[in-house]
């Protein structure tokens, strides 16, 4: 009997932790029984000959020595499928301000005058503080991370490195450092969430510093002030059409109970110098 049997029953679950979590062992990957590496899409052409595929967690798989899957984010009309109409029809109705923002010139737009949609509901605390990271498309691209949060969601430890690849991941140094930083949707401060497919996207440096982590540094500095400071926060990649790289994400935060800390706005994944191919996350320098 092979030991794997036992850990057929690990899932991901449709609801996020309500508290900070080790998410490499509550996101599931697929394995075969001799392979050596391991998929985030069960339909990756790396998985077609298998006789059995096994869903595990992602710590069982990297404790194997299991690797990921150069194929799992390919290109390549073998892996990645289109998505269907009405997957992108929804995503448009859903927030049709962002779905048409373009690019001029600003690495910020003010989105609603800047002011967030939460409803009331929304800014209830009856559940305390939570997290929420949507799954993954069929192009295995994050979808949305909401989150209620506070003091007690921060993480204690320091941040271990980096490794998963988003989608678009074609990265290149430049005179300053690298092109691309893997961004988190929810910043690592604020929940603890590193290596969480879910909350990572292929993102410029100016996307992510100064732009995302300026808004970033705001809450975590309020939620610091106080262990009874609540901020409902939301955050939504902008992905038109199929492409694999992002056109920039969606920021949306309100404290509970003050306009301390209120905005919404939308970050442009762009790099100064630099032409995007927002399809596939390749570049050419200006």
């Amino acid at each position: 009997m092979l030991v794997i049997a036992l850990v057929f029953g690990l899932t991901i679950s449709s609801e996020a932790a309500m508290t900070p979590t080790n998410v490499s062992a509550t996101t599931a990957v697929y394995i075969t029984r001799t392979g050596k590496h391991y998929f985030y899409h069960r339909h990756n052409r790396g998985l077609n000959r298998a006789k059995k595929v096994y869903r595990v967690s992602l710590v069982t798989a990297r404790r194997k020595g299991l690797t990921l899957a150069k194929t799992d984010y390919s290109t390549g009309r073998t892996t990645v499928r289109r998505a269907p109409r009405r997957t992108v029809r929804r995503a448009v109705k859903r927030n049709p301000t962002v779905s048409k923002t373009s690019y001029h010139d600003k690495l910020i737009t003010v989105v609603n005058g800047n002011r967030p949609t939460f409803t009331h509901n929304e800014l209830s605390l009856a559940r305390g503080p939570w997290q929420y990271y949507g799954r993954l498309d069929d192009f295995n691209r994050p979808t949305i991370a909401k989150a209620m949060l506070n003091e007690r969601l921060m993480p204690l430890a320091q941040r271990e490195s980096l490794y998963v690849d988003p989608t678009g991941w074609h990265n290149k140094r430049t005179n300053s450092g690298w092109l691309y930083n893997r961004c988190h949707l929810i910043g690592y401060q604020l929940t603890g969430q590193n290596n969480n497919p879910r909350n990572l996207i292929t993102g410029t440096r100016e996307l992510n510093d100064p732009g995302m982590l300026k808004y970033e540094n705001q809450i975590a500095s309020y939620l610091r002030l106080s262990s009874h400071h609540y901020v409902r926060y939301s955050v939504a990649p902008n992905f038109k059409g199929n492409n694999l790289l992002a056109s920039g994400v969606h920021m949306q935060a309100k404290s509970v109970g003050s306009d301390a800390v209120s905005f919404n706005i939308y970050v442009h994944n762009i790099e100064p110098g630099y032409a995007l191919n927002y399809a596939t996350g390749t570049s050419v320098k200006n």
